[in-house]
């Protein structure tokens, strides 16, 4: 059996989720996505690297970080997860450039606590005050885990690309202009874009369209305008590809985010 519950508060997004034969697409988030395993082992693939998180694993996702994921064997798998903007966890860690974190899994009891604690109490709906108050909590626990602001520059040419991506999500992905733009070749392009990013221009292309869906269903709480904005055929083309990246459809995240 597969569930996957969503709550937001204070700006974060809590995912209660449990599944057995469910399994990511290949994916990434704009936000840092920050859980804990609390049953089974956690199997997914980060950067080319094969990751296990077992339990009370702490994982670490850093935006745009491309990941799949799935439970390792039949016994199933249960574990929950923050999305947390980064300006907001800029805010509250006081930092001007985005840090990454450096270790994808820690197995640290207090700062497991703290991912609890806050997941709980966005899923009950407590009081966003006190949301708050267990956000800063967790920003601090995590200010001393391995953080780093000297990551790479991004490549010019592959940020001139998501650009264009993000620019045009509600039409169809036309790689020639694209690849004509930045004076490459469209296999040349797709090739570049995937080594910088883990993912092609059409996967990276489509999670966009998703996200952006995601935010407007927050926002307006009307599932069928996120479609028409985002420039899928219809509701069922939606729910399909949101359910690969979120594990529920659309519609039914709707129905979990007041």
């Amino acid at each position: 059996m597969n569930k996957f519950i969503y709550r937001k508060s204070a700006g974060i997004t809590a995912l209660s989720a449990s599944m057995t034969d469910f399994t990511y697409k290949k994916h990434a988030h704009q936000e840092y996505a920050i859980g804990v395993t609390l049953r089974g082992i956690q199997e997914y693939n980060l950067e080319g690297s094969l990751q296990l998180s077992y339990q009370n694993g702490v994982m670490f996702f850093n935006p745009e970080q491309a990941h799949d994921g799935m439970a390792h064997d039949r016994t199933g798998l249960d574990y929950v997860m923050l999305y947390i903007e980064p300006q907001l966890l800029l805010e509250v860690i006081e930092k001007k450039d985005i840090p990454r974190f450096l270790t994808p899994i820690v197995y640290d009891v207090r700062l497991e606590q703290r991912i609890l604690s806050l997941t709980e109490a966005i899923l009950s709906e407590k009081n966003e005050a006190l949301c708050n108050e267990l956000f800063l909590s967790l920003a601090d626990g995590l200010v001393q885990t391995k953080l780093s602001t000297d990551g790479k520059k991004e490549n010019v040419l592959i940020r001139k690309a998501k650009d264009m991506l993000h620019a045009n999500l509600e039409h169809v992905l036309k790689l020639d202009e694209i690849s004509s733009e930045l004076q490459l070749s469209k296999f040349q392009f797709i090739r570049l874009f995937k080594a910088h990013t883990g993912i092609s221009p059409y996967q990276y292309f489509l999670n966009c369209k998703i996200e952006r869906a995601k935010r407007l269903i927050e926002k307006h709480k009307d599932i069928y305008s996120a479609v028409a904005a985002c420039g899928f055929v219809d509701l069922t083309h939606l729910n399909k590809h949101f359910k690969s990246v979120y594990g529920t459809t659309a519609f039914e995240y709707m129905s979990h985010i007041r």
